[in-house]
């Protein structure tokens, strides 16, 4: 089985950018919306915003890493490509129903048998705050959020931020937000946004291997 990792944040918050330190060797990136990486790099991303291609690529990948980015788009792009033809009524919620399973069912096969142990995946999302400011993973709203609870998946779930013009990541909740780590993974309660040091640590608190630091 894998390690599911959820990273969300707001757009320019430093989530793709955390990818600065990997090698091409370390990590395969899933690039959902086909956009370029923020930094020079010599990284070959696969491009799809197809579930099973999505899976396939996963369960290829020979990467100890695989980053999935920006998954949230998986649920819009499906939504936007069906809503219009869908109807009304019943056929409303079937519509929903049937996004929310399908994002459900790519998290339990990245947790599951469909993935080589020792094997971290990272699901990068944007952030949405409701009305009593709230920070979740943004999906399509209530409609969808009362079918799955998406940070409840997650043993892991960091938020990307910045302030004081650096970018951190949030390793447990401020009260409003939805960050967790296990006890002792990260001690500090902001870390620099280097998701290949977050990767390190992962390793190491799980026993796992498969990089080095540096």
């Amino acid at each position: 089985m894998g390690i599911p990792v959820l990273i969300i944040g707001k757009s320019g918050s430093g989530k793709s950018a955390s990818l600065r330190n990997f090698q091409p060797e370390e990590v395969d990136i899933i690039n959902v919306e086909g956009k370029p990486l923020p930094f020079r790099n010599n990284h070959t991303t696969i491009n799809t915003d197809d579930y099973k291609e999505v899976a396939k690529a996963v369960k290829g990948s020979e990467k100890p890493s695989i980053v999935i980015d920006d998954a949230g788009y998986l649920i819009t792009n499906s939504f936007m490509r069906g809503h219009s033809s869908t109807g009304a009524g019943n056929a409303i919620f079937s519509f929903y129903n049937d996004i929310a399973d399908n994002f459900w069912k790519l998290i339990t096969f990245i947790k599951g048998k469909g993935v080589a142990p020792g094997k971290v995946v990272y699901i990068m999302m944007h952030e949405d705050q409701n009305d009593f400011g709230q920070i979740k993973p943004k999906t399509l709203g209530k409609l969808l959020d009362d079918k799955v609870c998406i940070e409840g998946m997650f043993t892991i779930v960091l938020r990307s931020v910045m302030h004081d013009g650096a970018y951190y990541f949030r390793t447990r909740t401020d009260g409003l937000d939805v960050c967790k780590t296990p006890i002792g993974l990260f001690e500090a309660a902001e870390i620099d946004n280097d998701l290949k040091a977050v990767d390190v640590a992962i390793r190491e608190y799980y026993g796992i291997g498969g990089l080095a630091d540096g």
